[in-house]
């Protein structure tokens, strides 16, 4: 899964990165509305954690030219204001969530992991498929109850197949959602992972569909 933080604080900024990439997600940073609503105009993000008060462009008016423009990508806003009128507000321009400042680094992870798993349509952090069992808020894979060790790169692949079953996901997207922007893209890399998990996995888990991409079947 991939995110973008656009915060203009420059140490929480660090922070929330460092927090998202060690719970296993591709992280984009912005540092003001402009850049950060350039990014999520442009690449593919399974959700996005907002400032309101961003230099440039502000966090609410960013969100509502995403939404203007038909992006439909989770929104987390941060915000200090602790008004409720200030939160109806960042609600009815399109945010899904928000987080008032100060907060709990485990409480953002718990809300970006909520809407991720809504915008996929699945109601527990536990998404199964066959004999394989995913923990999302853990990272844990399980085959028939047993543990598998996985690398950090077949675990965000097999997260993001787990969270899109029944779809088949092009070599292309699978890219676009493992990596950040700064790493050094190679589709082919994509099958290399593929071919490691399924030494891991049951025979029939990763599907292929030739010339389309790869999919994890619905039970």
């Amino acid at each position: 899964m991939r995110i973008l933080v656009v915060e203009d604080d420059t140490n929480l900024n660090r922070q929330l990165k460092e927090a998202l990439t060690e719970a296993g997600y591709a992280v984009d940073v912005a540092f003001d509305g402009e850049e950060g609503h350039f990014l999520g105009d442009t690449e593919p993000y399974d959700a996005i954690v907002l400032d309101i008060g961003l230099p440039q462009m502000d966090g609410l008016s960013v969100l509502e030219e995403w939404r203007r423009a038909g992006r439909t990508t989770p929104v987390l806003l941060l915000t200090a204001r602790d008004r409720w009128s200030d939160k109806v507000q960042g609600i009815d321009a399109g945010a899904d969530d928000y987080v008032a400042k100060p907060f709990h680094m485990e409480e953002v992870l718990a809300r970006i992991r909520a809407l991720v798993r809504r915008a996929a349509g699945l109601a527990s952090n536990e998404i199964v498929a066959g004999s394989v069992r995913l923990d999302a808020r853990s990272g844990k894979v399980t085959v028939d109850g047993q543990s598998v060790k996985l690398t950090s790169h077949e675990l965000r692949l097999l997260s993001y197949l787990m969270h899109h079953k029944g779809k088949v996901i092009s070599r292309t997207e699978l890219t676009e959602h493992l990596y950040d922007q700064d790493f050094d893209r190679d589709s082919n890399t994509i099958e290399v992972f593929v071919g490691r998990l399924r030494k891991k996995l049951p025979d029939d888990c990763i599907q292929t569909v030739r010339g389309l991409g790869y999919q994890i079947a619905e039970d």
